[in-house]
Formats: structure tokens, C-alpha cells, sequence
């Protein structure tokens, strides 16, 4: 765990001192399609000399309708400083496509990473899946609904460990039922374009794009950290759904909840010296690959 946490608290010393480590070689717009589309491109961040580094897959917030992975702040530096390859992928938008096709934008850029990573010095074997806000969502559920994946020929068992950061999506349906139950309590009216439209509308639909309905052991689903701001009862309450769903069925995961944050900062705080979700996420990472698969 410490072999992999210095590199990061140098470069953060470095920062603090004034002085800037290198920025890592970054490859941008590459095509995960094969379609020369702006939103089915993803950027590949890599320390020089790289070779069979463990990789960060990112996927991007935004409400599923905005966002870019150029938005990245810290984060391409802060990883490849502590030793890893950074991917920040692109996908389609809502209301253009529905949101299966969202997820299946994902798992066909994660199936590029996965056969073609080793091109760029990182290790197909140790793909960690994150995400902040919509790309929570996104991330939690294309590492427990194995269809998503299967489409693209890879098994769950091909991510090494899933890190969600404060998403409010891990169970649509508890989502829905909460936000229109303050709406109705403060007496504001239902809004255009919610949760419950954005996910298809049915209570069938809303149920499918839960990751929390796809829990189940031997599926091959990877260790969790969900992350959350810790003191917005919503973000709590739904990783502590996910959390519980996991449990149950005997699967490792663990919770951090992030103190005296919101919900734009703790993404933006990831990479930044002294920022406490950093330290867990590098610490649960430090964890998982020392495990033997």
C-alpha cells in the first residue's frame, strides 16, 4: 500500500512547494468506435516509459445530458503520478439516445481499453472503473449488469475494482420516490425532464437501470468503494443501498464518506493535496492490487 501511495504524496509535495511534476503524455480523441464522433472518443493520460501500469477508466458527470472528459482537473496528473494510466472517455447525451445506449457507450469504450491499453503501457488484467455523478451511475451499473459488457465480449471479471463518486442513481426508483416526495412537501411542481423521464419513464425501465437489482454473487462483479459527500442524506442513503446490496449477497465493498465537501467539489478535490477521498481511493486501490486474482 505505501509503494504505490508515495509517488502520489510527492507529487503532492512537489505542489505544495510551488513546483508542477511533469504533465503526463496525454493521447486525445481516440475513436472507441471506430466513428469519427466527438462524444465516442476517449483521452488516454500515461507517465513516460509506462508498462503494464494498472489503468483509471473515468467516466464523466454532467446529468447525462453535458460534460466532457476534457474536464478533468487533477485527476490525469494525480493518478499517473501514483503510478497509473488515466482513460476519461466520452458518450452520447440524452435526450439523442436513451439511456441504455449511454451504458453501452461505455462498455464499448472499456472494451478498447481492454484490447488495446497494453499499446500505451497500461495492464488490460487491472481496469478500475470511476465516475463522478452521472458517471457513478454509469459506472455502478455497467459492473453489476453483466449484459452490458457481455455485448462487447468481456466478462464483469475484466474490471478490477469499481470506485462510484457520489451518485444519487444506484436505485432510480428509491431516487425518484424521495425527490418527488420533498417536491411535494415544499409544494414545487414536478419538473419536465426528471429522473423518472431521463431513465424511460417506466417503473420497469427505472428498475433495469438500477445497479442495485443486478447484485448477485457469482457474476464476477469487482470489489467496490463508493464515495459520497458525507453529510447530503441522499448521496448517503443511496450508497448505502449499494453498499447493503452487496453485503447481502457477500460481496466486498466499502463506503467513504467525505467530510466538509458538496457535490461539485469532491470531484474536482480528487488529485489536490490533502484531499481525504484521494487518500481513500488510493488506499482502497493500494488494497486491491495487492490482492491475488
Amino acid at each position: 500500500m505505501k509503494i504505490l501511495l508515495l509517488p502520489l504524496i510527492a507529487a503532492l509535495s512537489m505542489t505544495l512547494r510551488g513546483a508542477e511534476p511533469p504533465v503526463p503524455g496525454v493521447t486525445r480523441d481516440i475513436p472507441y468506435t471506430g466513428e469519427q464522433n466527438e462524444r465516442l472518443m476517449l483521452d488516454v493520460y500515461a507517465p513516460e516509459a509506462a508498462k503494464n501500469l494498472p489503468v483509471i477508466f473515468w467516466i464523466h458527470g454532467g446529468g447525462w445530458q453535458k460534460g466532457d472528459k476534457s474536464e478533468m482537473d487533477r485527476k490525469p496528473q494525480a493518478f499517473t503520478d501514483a503510478g497509473f494510466i488515466f482513460v476519461a472517455t466520452n458518450y452520447r447525451f440524452l435526450p439523442g439516445v436513451e439511456m441504455r445506449t449511454i451504458v453501452s457507450d461505455v462498455a464499448k469504450a472499456i472494451r478498447w481499453v481492454h484490447e488495446h491499453i497494453a499499446g500505451h503501457g497500461g495492464d488490460a488484467r487491472r481496469i478500475i472503473v470511476m465516475g463522478h455523478s452521472a458517471g457513478a451511475q454509469l459506472a455502478a451499473l455497467v459492473c453489476t449488469d453483466e449484459r452490458y459488457l457481455k455485448a462487447e465480449g468481456l466478462p464483469l471479471s475484466a474490471i478490477r475494482a469499481c470506485v462510484p463518486v457520489d451518485g444519487d442513481t444506484y436505485d432510480v426508483t428509491l431516487q425518484v420516490e424521495t425527490a418527488a416526495a420533498r417536491r411535494h412537501s415544499l409544494g414545487q411542481l414536478e419538473p419536465k425532464f426528471g429522473h423518472r423521464e431521463k431513465f424511460g419513464g417506466s417503473d420497469e425501465k427505472l428498475r433495469d437501470l438500477s445497479a442495485v437489482h443486478h447484485v448477485a454473487r457469482g457474476k464476477g462483479i469487482p470489489p467496490f468503494l463508493l464515495v459520497h459527500v458525507g453529510d447530503h442524506p441522499d448521496k448517503a442513503a443511496q450508497a448505502k443501498r449499494l453498499q447493503d446490496a452487496l453485503t447481502e449477497v457477500g460481496l466486498p465493498v466499502k463506503t467513504f464518506a467525505a467530510p466538509a465537501t458538496d457535490h461539485v467539489r469532491i470531484n474536482a478535490n480528487l488529485g489536490q493535496p490533502d484531499d481525504p477521498a484521494t487518500k481513500a481511493v488510493l488506499q482502497f486501490l493500494a488494497e486491491v492490487m495487492s490482492e491475488k486474482q
